[in-house]
Protein backbone atom coordinates (compact mmCIF):
# COMPACT_ATOMS: atom_id res chain seq x y z
CA UNK A 1 0.00 0.00 0.00
CA UNK A 2 1.37 3.36 -1.40
CA UNK A 3 2.10 6.22 1.75
CA UNK A 4 -0.29 9.23 1.55
CA UNK A 5 1.49 10.95 4.19
CA UNK A 6 3.74 13.26 2.40
CA UNK A 7 0.99 14.33 0.14
CA UNK A 8 -1.16 14.86 2.94
CA UNK A 9 -0.14 18.95 2.95
CA UNK A 10 -1.73 19.69 -0.21
CA UNK A 11 -5.07 19.36 1.34
CA UNK A 12 -6.59 22.59 1.05
CA UNK A 13 -7.86 22.77 4.79
CA UNK A 14 -4.59 20.29 6.06
CA UNK A 15 -3.47 23.69 7.66
CA UNK A 16 -6.06 24.63 9.77
CA UNK A 17 -6.37 20.68 11.36
CA UNK A 18 -5.05 20.22 14.85
CA UNK A 19 -1.77 17.83 15.63
CA UNK A 20 -4.83 15.13 16.55
CA UNK A 21 -7.14 15.81 13.54
CA UNK A 22 -3.73 15.52 11.20
CA UNK A 23 -3.34 12.08 12.91
CA UNK A 24 -6.20 11.37 12.49
CA UNK A 25 -6.48 12.09 8.92
CA UNK A 26 -2.88 10.40 8.27
CA UNK A 27 -5.17 6.90 9.57
CA UNK A 28 -7.97 7.34 7.43
CA UNK A 29 -5.92 8.40 4.18
CA UNK A 30 -5.58 6.57 1.02
CA UNK A 31 -3.37 6.55 -2.08
CA UNK A 32 -4.74 4.59 -5.06
CA UNK A 33 -4.28 4.68 -8.50
CA UNK A 34 -5.89 3.90 -12.03
CA UNK A 35 -6.03 3.16 -14.93
CA UNK A 36 -7.05 5.52 -17.70
CA UNK A 37 -10.41 3.41 -18.64
CA UNK A 38 -11.87 2.79 -15.27
CA UNK A 39 -14.42 3.82 -13.58
CA UNK A 40 -13.82 5.18 -9.96
CA UNK A 41 -17.06 6.24 -8.48
CA UNK A 42 -20.59 6.17 -9.71
CA UNK A 43 -24.25 4.92 -8.80
CA UNK A 44 -23.45 1.35 -7.80
CA UNK A 45 -20.38 2.42 -6.28
CA UNK A 46 -19.47 2.79 -2.47
CA UNK A 47 -18.94 6.24 -1.31
CA UNK A 48 -15.35 6.69 -2.48
CA UNK A 49 -14.88 9.74 -0.08
CA UNK A 50 -13.27 13.76 -0.73
CA UNK A 51 -10.21 12.97 -3.39
CA UNK A 52 -7.21 15.35 -4.26
CA UNK A 53 -6.11 14.66 -7.76
CA UNK A 54 -2.19 14.05 -7.69
CA UNK A 55 -1.21 12.68 -10.90
CA UNK A 56 -4.07 12.70 -14.03
CA UNK A 57 -7.65 13.36 -15.05
CA UNK A 58 -10.93 12.54 -14.49
CA UNK A 59 -13.73 13.37 -16.07
CA UNK A 60 -17.22 13.64 -14.26
CA UNK A 61 -20.38 13.41 -15.92
CA UNK A 62 -24.32 12.55 -15.31
CA UNK A 63 -25.36 9.47 -17.31
CA UNK A 64 -28.66 9.08 -17.85
CA UNK A 65 -31.25 5.82 -17.52
CA UNK A 66 -30.92 6.14 -21.58
CA UNK A 67 -27.41 5.71 -21.76
CA UNK A 68 -26.91 9.68 -22.51
CA UNK A 69 -23.75 10.99 -20.66
CA UNK A 70 -23.25 14.76 -19.87
CA UNK A 71 -19.79 15.89 -18.83
CA UNK A 72 -20.18 18.41 -16.02
CA UNK A 73 -16.37 18.74 -15.64
CA UNK A 74 -12.67 17.50 -15.55
CA UNK A 75 -10.47 17.29 -12.72
CA UNK A 76 -6.39 17.33 -12.93
CA UNK A 77 -3.43 17.46 -10.77
CA UNK A 78 -3.96 19.75 -8.23
CA UNK A 79 -7.71 19.71 -7.98
CA UNK A 80 -9.82 18.03 -5.11
CA UNK A 81 -13.17 17.16 -5.31
CA UNK A 82 -16.03 16.27 -2.11
CA UNK A 83 -18.68 15.25 -5.14
CA UNK A 84 -17.52 11.80 -4.69
CA UNK A 85 -17.85 11.91 -0.77
CA UNK A 86 -21.65 12.90 -1.80
CA UNK A 87 -22.75 10.51 1.24
CA UNK A 88 -21.52 13.58 3.36
CA UNK A 89 -23.74 16.02 2.08
CA UNK A 90 -26.98 15.15 2.80
CA UNK A 91 -28.33 17.68 0.35
CA UNK A 92 -26.76 16.32 -2.42
CA UNK A 93 -29.52 14.41 -4.26
CA UNK A 94 -28.26 13.26 -7.38
CA UNK A 95 -25.38 10.89 -8.67
CA UNK A 96 -22.43 11.39 -10.89
CA UNK A 97 -20.21 8.97 -12.35
CA UNK A 98 -16.48 9.76 -12.14
CA UNK A 99 -14.41 8.31 -15.06
CA UNK A 100 -10.16 8.09 -15.43
CA UNK A 101 -8.96 9.78 -18.60
CA UNK A 102 -5.46 9.35 -17.90
CA UNK A 103 -3.85 7.16 -15.15
CA UNK A 104 -4.01 9.05 -12.22
CA UNK A 105 -3.12 8.66 -8.45
CA UNK A 106 -5.35 10.26 -6.03
CA UNK A 107 -5.07 11.04 -2.45
CA UNK A 108 -8.28 9.85 -0.79
CA UNK A 109 -9.47 10.72 2.48
CA UNK A 110 -11.91 8.46 3.61
CA UNK A 111 -16.19 9.17 4.36
CA UNK A 112 -16.60 8.46 7.41
CA UNK A 113 -13.51 10.37 9.06
CA UNK A 114 -14.18 13.22 5.94
CA UNK A 115 -17.98 13.96 7.71
CA UNK A 116 -16.06 13.83 11.01
CA UNK A 117 -13.49 16.46 10.45
CA UNK A 118 -16.56 18.90 8.65
CA UNK A 119 -18.63 18.13 11.79
CA UNK A 120 -16.01 19.25 14.22
CA UNK A 121 -13.85 21.91 12.39
CA UNK A 122 -15.33 25.04 11.25
CA UNK A 123 -12.57 25.22 8.55
CA UNK A 124 -13.00 22.03 6.90
CA UNK A 125 -16.85 22.78 6.73
CA UNK A 126 -16.72 25.45 4.79
CA UNK A 127 -13.89 23.98 2.36
CA UNK A 128 -17.10 20.85 2.06
CA UNK A 129 -19.95 23.43 1.17
CA UNK A 130 -17.11 26.02 -0.76
CA UNK A 131 -16.28 23.22 -2.89
CA UNK A 132 -19.45 22.09 -3.61
CA UNK A 133 -21.08 25.42 -4.50
CA UNK A 134 -17.79 25.47 -6.44
CA UNK A 135 -19.10 22.50 -8.37
CA UNK A 136 -22.55 22.95 -8.57
CA UNK A 137 -21.57 26.43 -10.54
CA UNK A 138 -19.73 24.29 -13.39
CA UNK A 139 -23.04 21.82 -13.64
CA UNK A 140 -25.09 25.24 -14.08
CA UNK A 141 -22.53 26.54 -16.88
CA UNK A 142 -22.76 23.09 -18.55
CA UNK A 143 -26.66 23.36 -18.27
CA UNK A 144 -26.91 26.57 -19.43
CA UNK A 145 -24.06 25.81 -22.68
CA UNK A 146 -26.44 22.80 -23.16
CA UNK A 147 -29.91 24.42 -23.02
CA UNK A 148 -29.26 27.86 -24.77
CA UNK A 149 -25.90 27.58 -27.04
CA UNK A 150 -25.98 26.86 -30.43
CA UNK A 151 -24.32 23.49 -31.18
CA UNK A 152 -21.87 25.03 -33.21
CA UNK A 153 -20.40 27.25 -30.48
CA UNK A 154 -20.42 24.65 -28.07
CA UNK A 155 -17.82 22.36 -30.06
CA UNK A 156 -15.81 25.12 -30.98
CA UNK A 157 -15.74 26.35 -27.71
CA UNK A 158 -14.70 22.67 -26.67
CA UNK A 159 -12.19 22.49 -29.29
CA UNK A 160 -10.45 25.76 -28.45
CA UNK A 161 -10.36 24.82 -24.78
CA UNK A 162 -8.71 21.66 -25.27
CA UNK A 163 -6.31 23.42 -27.47
CA UNK A 164 -5.22 25.43 -25.05
CA UNK A 165 -5.09 23.09 -22.23
CA UNK A 166 -3.23 20.56 -24.32
CA UNK A 167 -1.21 23.34 -26.14
CA UNK A 168 -1.55 22.20 -28.95
CA UNK A 169 -3.96 22.26 -32.34
CA UNK A 170 -3.86 18.38 -32.85
CA UNK A 171 -6.62 16.84 -30.32
CA UNK A 172 -5.76 13.37 -30.73
CA UNK A 173 -9.39 12.24 -29.95
CA UNK A 174 -12.31 9.76 -31.75
CA UNK A 175 -15.46 11.39 -32.68
CA UNK A 176 -16.88 9.53 -29.40
CA UNK A 177 -14.48 10.82 -27.25
CA UNK A 178 -15.30 14.35 -28.29
CA UNK A 179 -19.59 13.54 -28.01
CA UNK A 180 -18.84 12.87 -24.59
CA UNK A 181 -17.29 15.81 -23.67
CA UNK A 182 -19.87 18.31 -25.22
CA UNK A 183 -22.48 15.85 -24.54
CA UNK A 184 -23.86 15.01 -27.57
CA UNK A 185 -24.32 12.14 -29.93
CA UNK A 186 -21.29 10.76 -31.83
CA UNK A 187 -23.65 11.34 -35.45
CA UNK A 188 -24.04 14.89 -34.41
CA UNK A 189 -20.14 15.64 -33.66
CA UNK A 190 -19.36 13.88 -37.04
CA UNK A 191 -21.73 16.09 -39.31
CA UNK A 192 -20.70 19.24 -37.11
CA UNK A 193 -16.90 18.53 -37.48
CA UNK A 194 -17.08 17.62 -41.42
CA UNK A 195 -19.08 20.97 -41.60
CA UNK A 196 -16.25 22.63 -39.73
CA UNK A 197 -13.77 20.86 -42.49
CA UNK A 198 -15.63 21.77 -45.13
CA UNK A 199 -15.28 25.21 -43.90
CA UNK A 200 -11.40 25.25 -43.30
CA UNK A 201 -11.96 25.48 -39.13
CA UNK A 202 -10.34 21.94 -38.97
CA UNK A 203 -8.78 19.04 -40.40
CA UNK A 204 -9.62 15.65 -39.79
CA UNK A 205 -7.70 12.58 -39.58
CA UNK A 206 -8.68 8.91 -38.11
CA UNK A 207 -8.91 9.46 -34.37
CA UNK A 208 -7.56 13.28 -34.60
CA UNK A 209 -8.94 16.76 -35.13
CA UNK A 210 -6.86 19.23 -36.02
CA UNK A 211 -7.30 22.91 -35.36
CA UNK A 212 -6.36 24.81 -39.13
CA UNK A 213 -8.32 27.99 -38.08
CA UNK A 214 -8.37 29.04 -34.77
CA UNK A 215 -9.85 32.53 -35.20
CA UNK A 216 -12.64 31.29 -37.53
CA UNK A 217 -13.53 29.42 -34.86
CA UNK A 218 -13.18 32.37 -32.22
CA UNK A 219 -15.93 33.99 -34.68
CA UNK A 220 -18.35 31.83 -34.03
CA UNK A 221 -18.66 31.97 -29.93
Amino acid sequence: MKDPTRYLDKLPYWKNLSDDERAFVRDNAALPSYQAGSMIYGSSTACLGMIYVIRGSIRVYFLSDEGREVTLFRLSAGDSCVLSAACVIEEIGFDTQMAVEEDCDLLVVRPNAFAALAERNIYVRCYLFEAATERFSAVMWVMREILFSRFDQRLASFLLRESARLDTDELHMTHEQIAQQVSSAREVVARMLKRFAAEGLVEMSRGQVKIADRAGLRKLL
